[in-house]
């Protein structure tokens, strides 16, 4: 065996290893901000987040509570890349480290810009901003889905435009964050909310101006599929004069400001009004041209020689016409009238035979009665007969009569037993 060397110092136990570890990192690592993006997400019962951070090196436990979240308003999902600040916590059960999550922010605008650029050369490349397509906005739209924040001027501006412009108009309102980490998520439910009923005629999607980093929701994937992928019309307007968002691109129009989408959602109604007035009085004027054309040509046809010859013909066929519904009346009521005398004496006919078969059948019913009555065995009984009768059987031969055995004898209204003593 090796010989054993003994230490000069104590050994500190594993529990009490981690102890100086834990010390040490927790006071270095307070109020820390890192980078990453977020991977492996899950909310536990209790509304408390688990997830990683990461990047192509290194991973980073995080564990984020749920007064924080409910403070912080944070949705956090895998594949934001994201700035996170808190404090370095270790948890000596399992040996290991984690940050304990206080503030979440997108990440830098360097790596938004890239991001921007690598995600919009994917989908034109897929081919979500082909103009093949682009669906037409409606001409006169009459329900118009809105999908914003309802407390930003974005709405009220929308709103404004629509009420002076096409006041025909009914304005549907989702609301949806419009910059942070939900924004996202929430612009996608909103637009698949007005996908599923498909009773909108159009779309608008957008908010105000501000920076990269706050529109950053509008270059989100999922929120151009869901644009792409949407088959109602829909104008992104996004506000900002200069720059394209993703949402842009794949709209099926694009707004520099949400006061712009209104006026390109709906038409003037005012224009319309001055239109249809100009076209009115257009009309007018070409009717009346027409109405002194054609009176003309009546009055020059008027004096022909062979409208005069139509008109007699028309005269002579009046007549004719005439003639003939007099006489189709005249044989209509012979008609009618012999009718009335045939039906007349087939209804007199027909009552002689019911009163003649009625008398018939009560002839044969009277005298089905008086045979019925013939046959009645009590009718001797009336006439002052008596019946024998023994064993409550009606003892009509003299052999059948017991002798020595009780009998009874019947009358009309009467019956009495006999006994006899037995020989």
């Amino acid at each position: 065996m090796p010989e054993q060397i003994p230490f000069a110092f104590d050994v500190p136990s594993v529990s009490e290893f981690t102890e100086k570890i834990k010390a040490l990192l927790e006071s270095k690592f307070t109020d820390a901000l890192v980078e990453g993006e977020l991977s492996n997400v899950n909310q536990s019962r209790n509304g408390h987040y688990y997830f990683t951070l990461k990047d192509k090196n290194a991973q980073l436990p995080c564990v984020m509570w749920r007064n924080t979240t409910e403070r912080l308003g944070s949705k956090i999902i895998d594949g934001q890349q994201v700035v996170l600040g808190g404090s370095l916590q270790v948890y000596p059960p399992h040996g290991r480290y984690q940050l304990i999550v206080s503030l979440v922010q997108q990440a830098g605008i360097g790596k938004l810009q890239e991001a921007f650029e690598k995600l919009k050369q994917k989908l034109q490349e897929e081919g979500l901003f082909d103009d093949k397509n682009k669906k037409p906005l409606p001409d006169f739209p009459q329900k118009i889905g809105v999908i914003t924040s309802s407390t930003g001027a974005a709405f009220q501006d929308i709103i404004s435009t629509m009420e002076r412009r096409w006041p025909l108009a009914t304005v549907y309102l989702y609301h949806a964050s419009v910059q942070g980490v939900n924004a996202a998520p929430e612009l996608v439910n909103g637009i698949q909310y007005f996908s599923e009923g498909n009773e909108m005629d159009l779309l608008i999607i957008g908010r105000g101006g501000g920076s990269l980093e706050d529109l950053w929701p509008f270059n989100e994937e999922s929120v151009a599929r869901a644009l792409f992928n949407c088959p109602i019309p829909v104008i992104s307007a996004v506000g900002h004069e200069v720059d394209f968002s993703i949402s842009d691109f794949v709209a099926d129009m694009r707004a520099a400001t949400p006061t712009q989408a209104s006026v390109m959602a709906v038409p003037d109604i005012n224009e319309i009004r001055f239109k249809v007035e100009d076209s009115g009085r257009n009309l007018a004027v070409f009717l009346e041209n027409r109405i002194m054309r054609y009176r003309e040509i009546l009055q020059r046809l008027g004096g022909s020689h062979a409208l005069l010859v139509v008109g007699d013909h028309i005269k002579h066929q009046k007549e004719r016409i005439d003639n003939l519904q007099e006489s189709i009346n005249l044989r209509f009521e012979k008609l009618i009238t012999s009718q009335k005398e045939l039906i007349k004496d087939y209804r007199n006919t027909i009552r002689q035979k019911t009163e003649r078969c009625i008398l018939h059948q009560k002839e044969s019913f009277t005298a089905l009665s008086h045979r019925l009555e013939k046959c009645d065995p009590n009718e001797p009984l009336a006439k002052g007969y008596v019946r024998v009768l023994q064993n409550d059987s009606w003892v009509r031969q003299p052999e059948k009569f017991t002798t020595g055995h009780a009998f009874d004898l019947q009358w009309k209204d009467r019956k009495i037993r006999i006994h006899q003593n037995p020989e």
